[in-house]
């Protein structure tokens, strides 16, 4: 009780002393009172953000200019009415009195200049400027409301503000421009939010790999576990959907600055991840030398031209010659001046009031001039990565992503053993990915890779438009040289191996073009094929027709297993086809296809810019109709964003880009409102595929749960049986069936009574009676008498019972078959009907089926009943698919009851088979 009441007395000193110590540390904020532009006194902290401040800077000289800046800073602050400026650096003019032009420019106007003399702003380090001296320019200008009025209100709060802050430096004596700086103007707001949504895009398509996998994993029946992986969502959808939208800036365009600035949340998917320690790797391979810590282009010699320039002198650099006089030990008073002045400038100080961190730094060698966003280089430059670098950039992340996969399935293999042996999960626990892991390891790596072809070809045909350095360049073509030969002869092998065993086919057709409606409500004219109308569609009239060809093939021997259910196929490649619908299993090679050619365009094409956009936007229309009326996946999920949300997106995106075009000269501000449309177009792609994610994630979730009789959440029970009604549907490769008639409008409703009344009889007609003539064989008695019928007069009606007229709607020909006998002739046997056939063939097969029944070849069964055929292939039966009625053999089997299910629907099947043999011997007796 003590030790507790010491304990209380000493906690509020405890705390005491905690809030001493952090008002100790915390920083001294110090406020000043300033007027804004607006007439509004307030008090003010001196660390605050300024509303406009520059970012990283550059030498808009192209490396001429006559000093080397550190640092370049401008800022304007609404708050008190000022624009701060702040320069460091060197120069190797001897004596030479300067002017200074300091201009804003935002959407290609310019909004704001000023012309300073710096000996009027008591900045003496620049008068006159002097080799002897290093600069270090410090000043605050008060400005009025005019001076500002051409930057408009919405450019303090826009994101990415497109404009720049330029200073121009010229010599008083000869009026020329020795100097020029340009740094990024900024206000604090960006559609660059890489920390935030490029960590949870990634963090969805992480989610989205993992249930993937899960549905390739699960199971045992390898037929089962692809019509379930083929409904999950597939990640290479989610890919091509995220590396469509970053290499949409690689057209050669001006952009506007916010769509640079959105593009770069999608860098991580093309491979392209900022890291400044491997782009600094890469730079003396790729050959970008420099010095990243200034920027200007000051020779090497100190100019002395009492007071005016004559000429430029080009030599050794500034810090070669420099590292040469070190060594000789022949350091002047000006160099060693000059050696302060040059190096980095210090980091931000939090403890002092008067320091800041919203400041840029020298822009990075080979990285393009702040302020400017045309083509790949400029959406590059949001990366901190320079265009030369990109190819190897990306490769070098590649190689990391194929270490990654191998290290995740190599450990996730081996914590499911350790697992099994401490017995916390099922010895039998994904068995068939435990034993067939080396399998999974390889298809993965090749999955990864096809993923990435239309990454890396790009930035490869990138690498090769922009005439790089012979080292990158050389490894640019090897590596496109692989994946062009190594993806293409995969494809074509996988190919191969399925279309051997038959031949093509060109047979004529026609294009019929149809009255319908798109999207269930637009009237159109559609096109159709001959070859693909149903022969009750062949009445409606067409508005016209083409002449067309239909090509197809012709398997040697059609009862050969289809590419779905050839378990050895789907091992060696279904990593390619697994998700496509059986009758457009080979879509992969179309896919592959449309790929490279949209490679070329974006990569190869960056030297001409008006093809390179015409030329990919009709490719994108052509693919997005073509993709559309193949219909190639299987599940509905992939469809909706491959096919649909995908391919118009990527229509609307490049169409939008023709504005961009430097012929048409527009507005930069409409170009702005153009790239803020291509934002919310391409942001709600991203949101549905966020959704689809999710939603994939739950249908995995159910797959996974095919092997349970009961769900773990009885509100989606109903769901998940008509989920895996879906998923066996879907696998037929066939329309669904047709849904029952809703009740329209038009229907009568029941009255007080409850009665429905009748609807007023509309004229028709029916038959009652078939007059039948007499036939030869109705004047034979003997004939009559052996079939039990009765002569018939010639012109008596015969009335036939509702069984009769069924009978003689199945038959192909009369009761009685006409023949050329003489009159009197006994006839052998009377007309067969299809009846007859079904009944003769199905009695000729039974004991075919019980002998292989009895051998156990379950695959190879043949009936004519398609409810028995569907409750033996483990599908819906017909009856149940038509009606929506649950049958025992409607519901979907599990890799675990496969074999129980087959065998309890063989029992059945003998059972009938019995029974029918039974009542055969009974009639024939």
């Amino acid at each position: 009780m003590m030790l507790h009441r010491r304990l209380d007395s000493l906690i509020p000193l405890v705390l005491g002393a905690l809030a001493l110590l952090s008002t100790a540390c915390a920083k001294d904020t110090q406020y000043i009172s300033g007027t804004s532009l607006d007439g509004v006194t307030t008090r003010l902290a001196l660390d605050r953000t300024p509303a406009l401040y520059t970012g990283d800077f550059g030498d808009c000289l192209g490396g001429q200019s006559l000093l080397n800046v550190t640092k370049f800073d401008a800022a304007l602050y609404y708050d008190n009415s000022t624009i701060l400026f702040h320069l460091d650096g060197t120069t190797n003019i001897r004596n030479e009195s300067i002017m200074l032009y300091i201009s804003v420019e935002a959407y290609g106007e310019s909004r704001f200049s000023m012309t300073v003399n710096p000996c009027n702003v008591n900045i003496y380090s620049m008068c006159p400027l002097s080799a002897e001296q290093p600069v270090e320019a410090f000043a605050l200008f008060p400005i009025g409301p005019q001076q500002v009025s051409g930057i408009p209100q919405i450019a303090y709060e826009v994101p990415d503000i497109e404009g720049y802050a330029r200073i121009q430096i010229f010599a008083n004596s000869s009026q020329t421009e020795i100097g020029c700086f340009q740094a990024v103007m900024r206000n604090g707001n960006s559609f660059a939010q890489p920390e935030s949504i490029s960590t949870v895009l990634g963090i969805f398509t992480a989610v989205a790999v993992i249930a993937s996998f899960a549905t390739a994993a699960y199971g045992v029946s390898i037929p089962h576990m692809r019509s379930h992986y083929a409904h999950s969502l597939s990640v290479l959808v989610i890919f091509e959907t995220f590396q469509s939208i970053f290499f949409s800036g690689a057209l050669s365009l001006p952009w506007p600055s916010v769509l640079p600035a959105w593009w770069s949340n999608f860098a991580w998917a093309a491979g392209l991840v900022p890291s400044s320690n491997v782009a600094r790797s890469i730079n003396p391979f790729v050959g970008v030398s420099g010095n990243a810590s200034q920027v200007g282009g000051a020779g090497s010699t100190v100019i002395n031209n009492q007071g005016g320039l004559t000429q430029q002198i080009y030599g050794r650099s500034f810090l070669s010659n420099l590292a040469t006089q070190i060594t000789s030990k022949r350091v002047p008073e000006i160099v060693q001046g000059t050696i302060s002045a040059m190096t980095k400038r210090e980091p931000y100080d939090p403890n002092n009031s008067y320091d800041y961190n919203w400041n840029g730094s020298p822009v990075q060698p080979g990285m393009p001039l702040p302020g400017d966003w045309t083509g790949f280089t400029g959406e590059l430059s949001e990366l901190s990565i320079p265009g030369s670098n990109a190819f190897m950039v990306g490769l070098v992340w590649l190689l990391v992503a194929l270490g990654l996969v191998v290290v995740f399935l190599v450990a996730f293999k081996c914590s499911l053993e350790g697992l099994a042996k401490m017995r916390w999960i099922k010895q039998d626990r994904l068995e068939y990915f435990r034993s067939h892991w080396t399998g999974y390891l390889s298809l993965a790596i090749l999955r990864t890779l096809f993923v990435a072809f239309f990454s890396i070809t790009t930035l490869a045909m990138f690498q090769f438009a922009i005439h790089g350095s012979a080292g990158p360049t050389t490894i640019a073509a090897i590596v496109f040289v692989i994946f062009i030969v190594g993806m293409g002869g995969l494809v074509l092998y996988a190919l191969h191996s399925r279309l051997r065993f038959g031949t093509f086919s060109i047979d004529p057709d026609r294009i019929l073009l149809r009255r319908g409606k798109i999207f269930g409500c637009l009237p159109c004219v559609l096109p159709i094929r001959l070859s693909q109308l149903k022969e009750e569609e062949l009445g409606e009239k067409p508005v016209g027709s083409l002449p067309f060809v239909r090509w197809h093939f012709i398997d040697n021997d059609p009862n050969r297993t289809n590419v779905h259910q050839d378990e050895e196929y789907i091992k060696r490649f279904g990593w390619l086809y697994a998700r496509y619908r059986l009758s457009r299993w080979w879509f992969f090679a179309c896919w592959l296809t449309y790929q490279f050619v949209r490679a070329c365009f974006l990569g190869g094409g960056a030297g001409n810019p008006l093809a390179q956009v015409f030329g990919l936007f009709i490719v994108d229309i052509l693919a997005l109709v073509v993709i559309a009326a193949l219909n190639p996946y299987e599940g509905q999920r992939n469809t909706a964003l491959a096919v649909w949300l995908l391919g118009l997106t990527r229509v609307a995106t490049t169409g939008l880009s023709i504005a961009f075009l430097p012929d048409f000269n527009l507005n930069r501000i409409i170009l702005t409102v153009i790239g803020v449309i291509i934002i919310v177009i391409q942001g709600l792609l991203t949101i549905a595929v966020m959704i689809l994610v999710i939603i994939g994630c739950i249908s995995s979730w159910m797959s996974l749960s095919r092997n349970r009789e009961y769900f773990s959440s009885e509100m989606l029970e109903g769901v998940r049986i008509r989920y895996f009604e879906h998923i066996a549907q879907r696998a037929t490769d066939k329309p669904p069936p047709p849904k029952p008639r809703s009740k329209s409008k038009t229907d009568p409703k029941p009255n007080s009574s409850g009665e429905v009344p009748e609807l007023s009889k509309e004229p028709y007609f029916t038959v009652t009676s078939v007059r039948r003539a007499p036939k030869i064989e109705d004047e034979d008695d003997d004939y009559l008498a052996e079939i039990n019928l009765s002569p018939i007069a010639g012109g008596a009606t015969s009335v036939p019972s509702p069984m009769r007229r069924a009978s003689r709607s199945a038959s192909v020909s009369s009761r009685h078959s006409v023949s050329s006998l003489p009159r009197g002739a006994r006839v052998h046997r009377a007309s067969w009907s299809s009846r007859d056939f079904s009944q003769g063939q199905l009695d000729h097969d039974r004991p075919t089926a019980l002998v292989r029944q009895r051998s156990g070849g379950l695959g190879h069964i043949r009936t004519n009943s398609p409810n028995i055929a569907a409750v033996l292939q483990g599908q819906p039966s017909v009856s149940s698919l038509r009606t929506g009625t649950s049958v025992p053999g409607s519901r979907p089997m599990t890799p675990t009851k496969e074999v129980p299910e087959a065998q309890s629907s063989l029992g059945e099947v003998k059972e009938l088979e019995k029974d029918t043999e039974n009542e055969c011997l009974e009639d024939s007796q």
